[in-house]
């Protein structure tokens, strides 16, 4: 099997946000993220740094955050100020459509809460996979930020169907994170 070399974790996954600040409120109050650090403008108005470096227009400017979510997992949110901007959210069907799903270990508890949150909307109602496939058990649902990204709520039990199958298995946090 061939790997990047050296390549230890994931070290933080990252959106772009239509607002920072309203992003940085809504991870650390509504979803109980801790606020690690801010920066900004990273930009390079006279150079070409901004294209070389991250693939934007080369007057493209940023405002950074840098979140933990739980005990493992950090959260980089962008907002971005540039002459080619596009301002619409894929959906999850589009080309580089994505969502952050966060385990809980009661998905219509944290369902329940999130429907009570300004701005929040639940998308249909948490259901559990009951079809006998390799993830049968996992109870889910949806939910979009006030902004419009796309978020789930999971609950996967143990011992998957397809744990039977292969050694690997998912991570399964063991403690909340608040």
């Amino acid at each position: 099997m061939s790997a990047i070399p050296g390549a230890l974790a994931v070290h933080h996954v990252a959106y772009t946000v239509p607002d920072l600040d309203q992003a940085v409120t809504f991870f650390t109050e509504v979803i109980g993220a801790q606020l690690l650090y801010r920066s900004g403008p990273v930009n390079d108005p006279d150079g070409d740094w901004m294209t070389r470096q991250l693939g934007v227009h080369h007057r493209a400017a940023a405002y950074v955050a840098m979140l933990r979510l739980g005990p493992v997992t950090n959260l980089e949110l962008f907002e971005y100020s540039s002459p080619d901007q596009r301002r619409e959210l894929p959906r999850n069907s589009d080309w580089g459509g994505h969502h952050l799903a966060i385990a809980v270990t009661d998905v219509d508890a944290a369902a329940a809460y999130l429907r009570a949150q300004p701005g929040v909307q639940v998308l249909g109602r948490p259901e559990t996979v009951a079809d006998g496939g390799p993830i049968d058990g996992d109870r889910w649902v949806y939910f979009r930020a006030p902004w419009g990204l796309q978020l789930e709520l999971i609950d996967l039990p143990p011992g998957l169907p397809y744990e039977r199958q292969t050694e690997a298995r998912l991570y399964r946090p063991t403690q909340n994170w608040s």
